[in-house]
This record gives C-alpha cells, sequence and structure tokens, in this order.
C-alpha cells in the first residue's frame, strides 16, 4: 500500500493597505518576530513598497535617525504598522483609493537584504 501524505503549499505572504496601517498575514509576520521597529520605503517607477525589520539593537543605534523608524505591533497571527502619512504618500504614489475600502498585495522577502518587498502590481 503507497501513501502519499498531504504536503499543504506554503501561503502567500500578503500586505493588507487601509488609510491608516499596513498588516502582514501570518506568513510575512515569521520575518519580524523579533523586530522592534522598521523602515518603511516606497519605489515609485516599479511601485513597490519596501518594509525592514530592525531589531532592538540596531532600532537603539544612533546610525539610523529616529525619524525613520516605525513602530511595528507583532501579534501570533498578524503585525501592524500604523503610519497615515505613509499610506497617504502611498496611496498618492500608486493611485489607490484606500478611504472605503482595504487592497491586499503580495510580498516576498529578499533573504539577502532582509527586507520585505511588497509588489503594488500584484494584487491578492
Amino acid at each position: 500500500m503507497e501513501i502519499t501524505w498531504f504536503n499543504e503549499k506554503p501561503k502567500d505572504c500578503i500586505v493588507t493597505l487601509a488609510k491608516g496601517n499596513l498588516t502582514l498575514n501570518k506568513p510575512a509576520t515569521t520575518f519580524f518576530e523579533t523586530a522592534y521597529s522598521v523602515m518603511l520605503g516606497y519605489n515609485k517607477e516599479d511601485l513597490k513598497i519596501f518594509i525592514k525589520p530592525l531589531d532592538k539593537e540596531h532600532a537603539l543605534r544612533h546610525d539610523i535617525p529616529d525619524n525613520n523608524k516605525y513602530r511595528i505591533t507583532v501579534k501570533s497571527s498578524y503585525s501592524r504598522v500604523t503610519n497615515k502619512a505613509f499610506m497617504d504618500e502611498v496611496s498618492e504614489m500608486a493611485n489607490i483609493d484606500l478611504s472605503e475600502d482595504v487592497k491586499k498585495y503580495k510580498a516576498t522577502w529578499h533573504e539577502k537584504q532582509q527586507i520585505l518587498i511588497v509588489d503594488l502590481k500584484e494584487e491578492a
């Protein structure tokens, strides 16, 4: 008797954009479990958002200005970065209306740079 064991495929990293925050699903959160804060960035030409975790030691060093670091709340099944100004900038840059609804986008982890890249051209 041959048995094929079920092996569920890994779930995609999904980032949900809302009017005032970014929410990372559980697979994306795994890269931020030890994050004390994050850095946020974007690229207008490629329509991408970048989220870089900073551990406590790196976050408390003074080589990164405090206004470049943002608080992240990490829970067991999701994590969230609240920053209305950044979300307003992203909405304008990518021409996304978040006033009434949320949008979900696929994200990938870039191991070498230790950064989560959200592709605003790839809605989930």
